[in-house]
């Protein structure tokens, strides 16, 4: 009987171990679809396509929840305005109930922008339509259309928590119809998306058999059609100073009468350089080792910029001042090292038309005369070392010790030579005094002689007179 209870006890240890590592497993196989969630993101459907100038397209925008329930959305579009425009910015089934502001959008700045949200409790989807904007192909051309930082999809947490990581935008290319008329080429601007800096344009065209004449029109208009009214048999012509922007050669040719259909040929021009802009120049790191960046930036309407270059002049070196050296380049470009000099920064902005902008700052590399480093310190490009600097300092100190005691010491004798004159003088003084004294005394001595000398004459003429006086 207890063997049996201890087979049963062994069992039932062995199920609930079993049952406690599925549970595990469980737990650890839900892992990945928990860490997997990273964020909300929005992207266009579709998002590439080739469409003709003229007609229309649909871009949808799309959420992907990841699993988190949202409540808001806001999406900001960005699409370039010389080659589409919107004409409906809200078409289609949207799970957006509540528009926070009327879809807004701009043909001229080319923005988009939709703010909405849904009811409590929010929304978890894969696939859901925030709206679809209808575009017209204005012109030829490469179209991309993005989402700007601007836009966010927002957790229905109570604390409207951004959670938009990813956002997939399109690229389109927009090209004219095809040739329903004679097909015309140009030696001058032979691609039909490319921005050229000739504004002189030359067409030509096929001339079939039975052709009686060709009517033609050049303007801003992609579908104008040209009037009934005959140019003549040539097949050719050319035009001159046209104004920058896309403009479009129209032709179709008549047989006895009859017109056929019509040939648009768009052309790119742009002869306008890009605006001026300012170079700016930042300095990071310290005095040892600083490096300096140089910042600039502008912008095309027409063709847009296509790249930069930038050159570094010695203005030191005649030759380097006469023929500079530029290469191609992106913003912030490094500076690389430099010795102390005067260097003119050039920088070219060229837009895809050729044209070009030229931008120039001069910078000014002083090496100072005393730097600080970790193994000593620079002097003058000198380098010494502490235990080099430190015993000059010491010999140094003990040189204006030195100096300093002679100087003391010398002021010391000084100080004494000048008491031992003064001292010296002033016996002098002492002396002549005395002398002057000695002097007076002997004067007195001898004015006393003198009047002791008449009165003992005196005396001895009175006792001569006495004795005569007797007798």
């Amino acid at each position: 009987m207890s063997d049996l209870r201890n087979n049963i006890n062994i069992k039932l240890k062995y199920i609930e171990s079993l049952i406690i590592i599925g549970l595990v497993l469980v737990f650890i196989s839900g892992l990945p679809a928990i860490t997997k969630a990273q964020g909300a993101s929005l992207y266009l459907s579709p998002k590439s396509g080739t469409f003709f100038v003229g007609s229309t397209f649909d871009v949808s925008i799309f959420i992907n929840t990841e699993g988190y329930s949202i409540n808001a959305v806001q999406v900001d579009l960005k699409f370039p305005s010389n080659v589409l425009q919107v004409t409906s910015p809200t078409a289609g089934d949207s799970f957006i109930s509540i528009w926070a502001n009327q879809p807004f959008y701009s043909n001229e700045e080319g923005i988009v922008s939709l703010k909405g949200g849904v009811l409590s409790p929010g929304i978890k989807t894969s696939a859901g339509l925030v709206s679809t904007v209808t575009f017209r192909v204005k012109a030829s051309g490469v179209a991309d259309i993005s989402f700007l930082d601007s836009s966010k999809i927002l957790l229905a947490d109570g604390k409207g928590t951004d959670i938009l990581k990813t956002s997939t935008g399109g690229k389109y290319n927009l090209v004219t119809s095809p040739p329903e008329g004679p097909k015309v080429f140009s030696s001058t601007h032979p691609s039909l998306t490319t921005w050229y800096r000739n504004n002189n344009p030359e067409f030509y065209w096929e001339k079939t058999s039975k052709v009686t004449g060709f009517s033609y029109s050049f303007n801003r208009d992609p579908k104008d059609i040209p009037d009934n009214i005959s140019e003549g048999e040539s097949n050719s012509v050319s035009f001159s100073e046209v104004k920058d922007g896309i403009n479009y050669f129209h032709i179709k040719a008549g047989k006895s009468g009859i017109w056929g259909g019509v040939s648009h040929y768009p052309i790119h021009i742009d002869t306008t350089p890009p605006p001026e802009f300012k170079i700016q120049i930042e300095r990071f790191g310290g005095l040892t080792r600083p490096e300096f960046f140089v910042n600039f930036s502008t912008k095309d309407s027409l063709s847009g910029i296509d790249y930069y270059e930038i050159s570094t002049v010695d203005i030191n070196d005649p030759q380097s001042s006469i023929s500079p050296f530029f290469i191609e380049t992106i913003s912030p470009y490094k500076i690389p090292s430099k010795s102390s000099g005067k260097y003119l920064i050039i920088v070219n902005a060229y837009d895809k038309a050729g044209n070009y902008i030229q931008s120039k700052e001069i910078l000014h590399l002083i090496t100072p005369f005393l730097v600080y480093v970790e193994e000593g310190i620079m002097v003058k490009g000198l380098f010494l070392r502490w235990w080099l600097v430190y015993g000059f300092l010491i010999i140094l100190i003990g040189s204006i010790g030195f100096f300093i005691y002679r100087i003391l010491r010398k002021g010391n004798l000084e100080q004494r030579l000048e008491k031992e004159v003064a001292e010296a003088e002033k016996e002098i003084e002492d002396v002549k005094r005395l002398k002057r004294r000695i002097r007076g005394i002997r004067s007195l001595e001898e004015k006393a002689e003198e009047g002791e000398e008449k009165l003992i004459e005196k005396l001895k003429g009175r006792e001569e007179d006495t004795k005569y006086r007797k007798y």
